[in-house]
């Protein structure tokens, strides 16, 4: 005779929602979080809403938010069980974008999405976005992990992120003043970023076991994972020297879709082929997916994670400025009346 469990109790962990290891992942977090802090934060992770008081030093603050999440590329992490990196990616995409606008990256939110809770995958997701921030002067103060059974396959998550920053108003940049004879910078990018990822994988897929050992120095996998280069610091510093006109984060669409984004129309970016080198990642990516330099340009970075629009007189101290940094700067082309052409042009 077969007794029913209809009437059993059920609890939360029944229905697959661990309460205690989500306890146990905020403990893991906080220490993580505290490293990120800076001034005006005035209440963190822990309370139901983070508090952030913007800094006196601002005259006329303008906040600028970004959001963003990592993309395809977080299918390699569950299948090649490397998950440290890809917080660090998260963090870039959105505090590079709100840097665009010449803001200060000032805080962080982030959402981790999955089935069933692993904590120690968790806690190295979690621990990659805390690095990030602290990398890009971003206070980490706050964020979201919601254990969602039957949503999610097991080993799989999802990421999204949030920052705010802040400028002053005067010094929104807007691309409104670049003119013909301006000088476009390209600042060297650490990878693929987290753009073109599909096409990553396909390229991974079709080379099989002929996937060569190493790519720049480092091994195969390493180098398709390497986090997206944060370039917070040390642009701002330049920001705070030069004169900077405009600048473009190189994310989905390549070089040839996001410069555009901060051009003035009638002007376009002729971009000179061959003043940055492609990379061993880049021209296998190039080669194992049969593409022309069009494509490999409209779908990935192909080398150039930030680029800078300068005046011509200030361009090479500039230059000097970002590379004295850490940054690998190219001059890469010039502005030019657009006429009937593209506004980017790689010739």
């Amino acid at each position: 005779m077969t007794t029913s469990n209809a009437s059993s109790p059920l609890s939360y962990k029944d229905a697959g929602v661990d309460i205690e290891a989500g306890d146990a992942l905020v403990e893991r977090i906080k220490p993580l979080a505290r490293k990120t802090l800076r001034e005006g934060v005035l209440a963190g992770i822990g309370g139901f809403g983070a508090l952030f008081e913007v800094p006196k030093r601002y005259k006329e603050p303008v906040l600028v938010s970004g959001t963003d999440g990592v993309g395809t590329k977080l299918k390699l992490a569950f299948e090649w069980d490397m998950h440290d990196t890809v917080g660090i990616d998260l963090v870039a995409m959105s505090v590079n974008d709100v840097l665009v606008q010449g803001a200060e990256p000032l805080f962080f939110l982030d959402y981790f999405a999955c089935g069933k809770l692993d904590v120690d995958t968790a806690a190295a997701v979690v621990g990659g976005i805390a690095r990030g921030c602290e990398l890009s002067g971003c206070a980490l103060i706050g964020g979201e992990t919601a254990e969602m059974p039957g949503m999610y396959p097991t080993g799989e998550y999802d990421l999204a992120g949030f920052c705010v920053g802040a400028v002053e108003k005067s010094k929104i940049l807007t691309g409104a003043e670049v003119k013909a004879g301006d000088i476009v910078l390209g600042l060297a990018s650490s990878g693929a970023h987290s753009n073109g990822f599909s096409l990553v994988r396909k390229c991974i897929e079709r080379a099989g076991v002929k996937a060569p050992a190493t790519l720049d120095g480092k091994p195969f996998r390493q180098a398709l994972m390497e986090p997206t280069r944060l370039y917070v610091k040390n642009v701002l510093a330049a920001l705070a020297l030069h004169p900077i006109k405009a600048l473009a984060h190189i994310t989905g669409g390549g070089l040839l879709e996001n410069i555009p984004r901060v051009l003035p129309e009638g002007t376009a970016a002729r971009l000179k082929k061959g003043s940055w080198p492609q990379t061993e990642l880049f021209a296998w990516l190039q080669a194992t997916a049969g593409i022309d330099d069009f494509e490999m340009n409209r779908t990935f970075n192909n080398g150039i994670g930030m680029v800078v629009v300068i005046n011509a007189a200030n361009a090479a101290a500039c230059a000097a400025t970002l590379r004295a940094a850490g940054e690998t700067v190219f001059e890469i082309g010039v502005i030019a009346a657009r006429g009937d052409g593209a506004a980017v042009i790689v010739n």
